[in-house]
């Protein structure tokens, strides 16, 4: 396996960071380095509790829609959807953690205009204000999945202080295993600690990656599939970056990457991913940042 041949032949950039996966039988514990003199366990643990409060609710209103549900609109383009049922998800999610942190901010999917610029700029903006704790939030992660009553959708709940994310926590309504981490205290399913897969060899690796609807990274994940397919056990898309980064955590994929992503569909698994021994980066291999929209796991 090299990691150069496979650049020259498809000018895919992650190849170097899945590279990692041959390169390391044990990866190191990259977790984002933060000075948490000024928050205590205690005060991680309650931020963990309303996040998985908010989770939970919300993921209450997926599984009572989970035979689909219908388009309002599309957002970027005609593969980007929304729901009723999603400005639902984020308004109980947002109320619930503001009526116990009334002073955090808040984003949200819904929140925000479609697009990668607008996603960015939000983001921006937010990391900008005087405000330490900001909550990133996608009330319905998968809504394609959900539109055709597929249970693979899910919320997904991070929040971050100053800048960085030191909860997050996704809740698998469908399968009612809710996958939570604080930073520097690891990551469990359902209150059992979980850890990212051992595979040493990339042919053993099963991969997951997206179908995106950005006719860039749409681009780019075919070259993916046509430079990954034969080294590894198989591919997989799932229709979710929530569910495929939590099933990264504990091991169900070995690694999980996508050529452009926004904030909240990756701040709550990253930290998961992390906290489970695991890696995650931009497809350069440079530590992860809430602004990095290239990402592999």
């Amino acid at each position: 396996f090299s990691p150069a041949t496979l650049v020259k032949q498809s000018h895919l950039t992650s190849c170097s960071a899945l590279s990692f996966i041959s390169r390391n039988k044990t990866p190191p514990n990259y977790c984002l380095t933060l000075d948490m003199s000024k928050l205590s366990e205690p005060e991680l643990q309650e931020i963990l509790t309303v996040a998985t409060d908010a989770a939970k609710k919300a993921g209450e209103i997926i599984l009572s829609h989970s035979a689909g549900a219908d388009i309002t609109k599309t957002k970027a383009n005609t593969r980007d959807l929304l729901t009723l049922i999603d400005p639902l998800c984020e308004k109980t999610i947002r109320e619930t953690v503001l009526e116990k942190f009334p002073a955090h901010d808040f984003l949200g999917e819904e929140d925000v205009p479609p697009g990668k610029e607008a996603s960015a700029a939000a983001l921006e903006a937010k990391l900008k204000t005087d405000k330490d704790f900001l909550w990133i939030v996608d009330p319905i992660d998968g809504t394609t999945n959900f539109v055709h009553g597929m249970p693979l959708c899910m919320p997904s709940v991070a929040c971050a202080y100053k800048g960085e994310v030191v909860v997050g926590v996704i809740y698998d309504p469908h399968r009612d295993e809710c996958f939570t981490a604080m930073k520097g205290y690891g990551a469990q399913m359902n209150g059992e600690k979980i850890q990212a897969g051992a595979q040493d060899q990339v042919s053993d690796a099963i991969v997951a990656m997206g179908s995106p609807p950005g006719e860039e990274s749409l681009d780019m994940s075919l070259l993916g599939v046509k430079v990954l397919m034969p080294k590894v056990r198989t591919i997989r898309m799932l229709g979710s970056a929530a569910l495929m980064l939590a099933w990264v955590a504990n091991g169900r994929l070995t690694c999980y990457w996508e050529y452009d992503l926004s904030s909240w569909d990756i701040a709550a698994g990253a930290l998961l991913v992390e906290e489970a021994g695991g890696r995650f980066s931009d497809l350069e291999n440079t530590d992860f940042d809430l602004k990095n929209r290239k990402m592999i796991a």
